[in-house]
């Protein structure tokens, strides 16, 4: 054990090998009481001054680096990707029970069986994702999905990053190093950081996770080892596969075993000496179950003892000494007083029932999600109706159904606006799509929305002006629309003022807004976000028309004579220029300097004048948008597919079909480097 304030002695320790080894087991020490026993002795601050020592110390001896050393939780990229798995001990799956008069017949073919007195304990059902852990002389070695049971994926590198996983396992003292353990556990995400990843989701425009379970489950299968890490997974360690050279009486004993090698194990299991006490654990769970920071789907029972396991053996499906209860969810009827619609930073409207106050799940639910207009229309949900509500992925309240025969005699069927709540734009709902969407570039519930995107890489790549710093401006008062970024410059000093901002990252800010304005026109039209609008359309039109105010005038038949446009574009540009909210924002886009002109007319000079090009692959120096343009500007065309026609196919990693459709059709092909020759740059 560490003390609170352990200090470290340089001089006593001398040996840099000693030192290291000295910060590991101290950090380790210290990740077990944060990660697992849920106690820190120490300050975060404290803790950090630790790891940095640890870090400097390795960079310094790279030769002293082993793989359980803490600074190793996040490697590079998974290169697996991921590779398959066989599990020595199948990772069986368990039957479901839904009563209490089901886990009684079970308890009765048990005793049956078994002829003799059962014990079994109870575990929450943790709602997540089940994987093996396998360790080699106390050393993580390998961490894989369950799959199906008997073949699951390698998702070592991305499990070495949940900070519960021991990668080495403590020594007990006075006993040996194990030569094998192989456990299983379950790996969640908690529900604070479920929803808060939910949160950034939504701010960024990208689709939700459903519930915790595939939250945890995507976040364990990313390519990127770093991008779990962020995501806050955890574990709980539940049973032993595989061990050699230590057994075990009961499941109770080894499972307070593995908490002893410093795993996280199933949280307050009880030992139940018969069904009664089964149900009276189970009814507790479910009673408290809203109070835990994770998510369970249920109650497991198992038989404790381990030769009786091995005497009830298993079906080809499920072990017979254990089954899953699962919980009946919670409804509760109440009245729908209204309908209210919510418009996110996407634009998204979504309509929510405000409810009259009802206990559900341990919390009072006032508001409940209607999903969008399709969900409302299927269950005919209307204002003034008497309705039941559950709470999804027991988080989320949500209308189940409608309880007709108390409907009131005058109710209407609800209908979705098609203007926008906030800033009265059309609220357009796009095909293939359920929800409506506000098409406003200056509605303030998705102005944060707007600028992002406005100021990405693709748009008008404003460098340094990211979402943090956007939605800093916005709450500051900074921005009030997109045309106030170019106002930034006289308020120099207030930026250098905020938090993370300083001289030079101000000034960076401000040049990189300050050359964004001599970006060409098509960057400007794919920055607006215009619906069906995307870059490659941007381009087209803008090399089309090129000017604004030649796009802003042409009519709905000029803008479908677009190459490459169809109906659906031509009318969704020339109803968003024509909005009010569009026109002014562009008068002050170019009152404050913005270029509004095409450098890449149809049938410009330049050297690529009359050459089409295709694109494939990935350019490590260019994005394709970025080559496109610089093809354009010198005159050139570029093609999506392979033709007679195409002069060059510019190749970058991992080139598709094209380049073998262009090798057989002898086109010629260039690379980066030889395009950047041709360009003169």
């Amino acid at each position: 054990m560490f003390s609170e304030k352990q200090t470290l002695n340089n001089d006593i320790i001398k040996n840099v090998e000693e030192r290291i080894k000295l910060l590991r087991e101290l950090i380790n020490y210290h990740n077990y009481r944060y990660y697992v026993e849920d106690d820190p002795e120490i300050s975060d601050y404290e803790y950090d001054m630790l790891y940095k020592e640890l870090v400097e110390l390795e960079e310094a001896h790279p030769e002293l680096i082993t793989p359980d050393s803490p600074t190793q939780r996040v490697g590079g990229q998974a290169d697996n990707a991921f590779e398959k798995v066989v599990h020595e001990v199948k990772m069986e799956s368990l039957n479901d029970v839904f009563s209490f008069e089901e886990l009684v017949d079970f308890d009765r073919r048990v005793r049956e069986a078994l002829g003799s007195d059962v014990t079994y304990v109870v575990e929450k059902k943790i709602d997540g994702l089940s994987v093996s852990l396998e360790y080699q002389n106390g050393l993580l070695v390998r961490g894989s999905t369950r799959g199906d049971g008997v073949v699951g994926e390698d998702v070592t590198q991305n499990l070495r990053t949940i900070r519960s996983i021991p990668l080495r396992l403590n020594r007990l003292p006075g006993e040996p190093e194990i030569p094998f353990l192989e456990v299983r556990g379950e790996v969640f995400m908690p529900r604070r950081y479920f929803l808060e990843i939910n949160r950034q989701l939504e701010e960024s425009g990208q689709k939700l996770f459903a519930n915790p379970r595939n939250a945890a489950a995507g976040s364990l299968r990313q390519l990127d080892p770093a991008v779990t890490a962020r995501r806050k997974l955890d574990i709980f360690v539940f049973n032993v596969q595989r061990i050699t050279g230590m057994s075990f009486r009961t499941h109770a004993e080894s499972l307070e075993y593995l908490k002893r090698l410093g795993f996280k194990i199933t949280p307050s299991y009880a030992v139940c000496r018969n069904i009664d006490e089964v149900i009276g654990e189970i009814k507790a769970i479910g009673e408290a179950r809203e109070s835990f920071p994770y998510e369970i789907d249920g109650a497991v029972v198992k038989v404790n003892d381990l030769e009786q396991r091995a005497l009830l053996g298993s079906t080809s499906k499920a072990p017979r000494w254990a089954v899953a209860y699962k919980y009946p969810p919670e409804m509760k009827k109440t009245k729908l007083k209204d309908i209210v619609i919510q418009v996110g930073r996407t634009g998204a409207l979504t309509p929510n029932a405000v409810l009259e106050p009802v206990r559900i799940a341990g919390t009072t639910v006032s508001r409940a999600t209607l999903h969008n207009e399709d969900f409302i229309r299927e269950k005919d949900i209307r204002i003034g109706d008497t309705v039941w509500i559950r709470k999804a992925g027991e988080i989320i309240p949500e209308v189940v159904e409608v309880d007709k025969s108390q409907r009131p005699a005058d109710s209407k069927p609800f209908v979705m606006p098609d203007r926008c709540p906030v800033c009265g734009a059309p609220a357009v709902r796009e095909e293939n799509e359920a929800i409506r969407r506000c098409t406003g570039i200056e509605c303030p519930a998705r102005l944060f929305r707007s600028i992002v995107h406005y100021a990405s890489r693709d748009a008008m790549n404003i460098e340094g002006l990211g979402p943090a710093l956007t939605e800093m401006l916005l709450e500051k008062g900074f921005i009030k629309g997109i045309p106030d970024i170019y106002r930034l410059k006289d308020r120099r000093a207030e930026l250098i003022g905020l938090e993370r901002m300083g001289e030079k990252s101000v000034d960076n800010l401000l040049a990189s807004i300050e050359r964004s304005k001599t970006n060409d026109l098509s960057r400007l039209i794919y920055g607006l976000g215009i619906r069906y609008i995307g870059l490659r359309a941007a381009q087209l039109a803008a090399r089309h028309f090129g000017s604004m105010d030649r796009l802003m005038e042409a009519s709905v038949e000029e803008i479908r004579s677009v190459e490459e446009f169809g109906d659906k574009m031509a009318v969704s540009l020339y109803e968003f220029l024509r909005q009010e909210q569009t026109r002014h924002t562009i008068a002050l886009l170019k009152e404050a300097g913005v270029h509004m002109v095409s450098t890449a007319t149809s049938g410009g000079e330049g050297i690529f004048k009359g050459k089409t090009f295709v694109l494939t692959g990935t350019l490590p120096g260019f994005t394709r948008a970025q080559a496109t343009e610089i093809i354009e500007r010198l005159g050139g065309k570029v093609s999506g597919s392979v033709s007679r026609k195409t002069d060059f196919v510019l190749a970058g990693d991992e080139p598709g079909s094209k380049l073998e459709k262009a090798i057989q059709l002898g086109i010629t092909i260039i690379d980066e480097q030889e395009f950047r020759r041709m360009c003169g740059m």
